[in-house]
């Protein structure tokens, strides 16, 4: 039934056998909602704050389940000494503390050696630049001495300080009020709210040329892994993109969730390799191969598991935990011996694939494996390529609890900004750079976050 026919011009007994029809239909649909498994985040994509989490049972007051109890630690052996103390200093024994008696220094040796760490007063350094000038006694034009780069006329305060500050902001979710608030207490820098905002400003537009330069890398590059996930910007959801390897990490924020992002980004470039989940909108990527990626289908494999699969389901996972067991051991492998478990593998692919499920989420999932039984195991033909998309979910895991603190952006150039900064710390850090690093670096004019070619 398509459509609610007009009750008006039914009869009684009409109606009496479409409330039975509907009853019997809401009974069939209670009855499979039923049958269905709990999500939880070990069988689908829910992350694991929001999953279905079971109730501890109690064994009694004071008595403490041996899975939940605490584990055996190694011995502490205390913070290691630093290698180069700012000072040392050296307690000797004067006096004998029983007699009076006088101890000499050369009879003495080190009873305990440990350290003393703190933190000097912080106070910013003010330097100020006075610019001398004339008008030239020879052809009357009027002179004006060059400062040093970097302390130009403009904003008063230093590369350090701004990324400083958009460490704060965008690394640590601190707000303008309580960072004015940390970096007068504690930095002893007077600044109020509105300069902070033009600070941040003007690092968007100085890390623009950087951010660039790790488009134009990507956009070379022979392997793209992409993942998505949603932003509030001015109150309505928009979509923050992320396409990133192991050299350069790329963020943007579109209102887009389709392939047209992806075509802007990667423009005319076509990747040999593309990893990804099964959105639909990844399946429309420029690359000549497609990883899936299998943290997903692994998940999913659980999922038919718990909703009652007993043919098809088990056997899929079990397989795919062995691909795993492959790539961890794969570097150590001969070239002979991988063909071997590589040509095994898919043996066994194409048993498992013959099976014939009957559980509808078995029979889902073999559907689906028989269309991406190219796309299962490139990652062993080819060991640049990773298994999952781990990487991706992982590059955007800070901007989720980003989201969840602040709610969102009030304004597409802090939206701008947000993706631009998460480029730039993401891609600092697959060269090593902490936050801090990678964003001072960019903003240092004389120096590139990290070598492009």
């Amino acid at each position: 039934m398509k459509e609610l026919p007009d009750l008006k011009e039914l009869t009684d007994e009409a109606k009496d056998a479409l409330i039975l029809k509907l009853w019997e239909e809401l009974q069939k649909l209670q009855q499979a909602q039923k049958k269905q498994p709990k999500k939880t985040s070990r069988n689908s994509s829910l992350p694991p704050a929001q999953g279905f989490k079971a109730e501890v049972k109690s064994k009694g007051i004071g008595i403490i389940d041996e899975n939940r109890a605490g584990r055996m630690g190694r011995e502490g052996g205390g913070r290691q000494l630093s290698e180069n103390p700012n000072q040392i200093i050296r307690a000797t024994v004067k006096i004998c503390a029983g007699c009076g008696q006088e101890i000499a220094e050369s009879m003495q040796s080190i009873m305990e050696r440990y350290d003393k760490i703190e933190i000097p007063v912080i106070q910013p350094i003010v330097t100020r630049i006075e610019r001398y000038g004339c008008r030239c006694r020879n052809c009357g034009e009027q002179q004006m001495a060059d400062v040093p780069v970097g302390l130009e006329a403009g904003s008063p305060f230093g590369n350090r300080i701004a990324a400083l500050v958009t460490t704060m902001r965008y690394s640590h979710g601190i707000s303008y009020g309580r960072m004015q608030q940390m970096l007068e207490e504690v930095f002893g820098l007077e600044i109020s709210e509105g300069a902070i905002a033009n600070l941040l400003s003007r690092v968007k537009g100085e890390l623009d040329s950087e951010v660039e330069g790790i488009l134009q890398t990507l956009r070379s590059s022979r392997l793209v892994c992409s993942d998505e996930t949603s932003a509030r910007v001015n109150g309505k959801n928009q979509w923050e993109w992320v396409f990133q390897n192991d050299q350069v990490c790329f963020h943007v924020i579109r209102p887009s969730r389709g392939g047209d992002v992806i075509q802007e980004v990667m423009a005319e470039h076509r990747p040999q390799i593309w990893v990804s989940d099964l959105f639909s909108a990844q399946k429309t990527h420029p690359a000549t191969k497609w990883q899936v990626c299998l943290a997903h289908q692994l998940r999913d494999c659980q999922y038919g598991i718990d909703a009652g699969d007993e043919i098809f389901s088990g056997r899929m996972k079990k397989l795919l935990l062995r691909a795993f067991a492959l790539h961890k051991r794969w570097e150590g492998l001969a070239a002979s011996t991988r063909y071997q478990y590589r040509c095994r593998l898919y043996r066994d692919l194409e048993v498992v694939l013959a099976l014939l499920p009957t559980q509808e989420d078995g029979v889902r999932l073999q559907k689906r494996y028989l269309e991406l039984r190219e796309n299962l195991f490139l990652f062993l033909d080819d060991s640049t390529i990773p298994p999952t998309n781990n990487a991706s979910e992982q590059a955007l895991r800070w901007s989720v609890i980003f989201r969840k603190v602040t709610n969102g952006f009030r304004s597409d150039w802090g939206r701008d900004l947000f993706a631009a900064v998460r480029s730039i710390v993401n891609t600092g850090k697959r060269h090593g750079l902490s936050a801090f690093q990678a964003i001072l670096a960019a903003l240092n004019p004389l120096e590139s976050l990290f070598p492009l070619s």
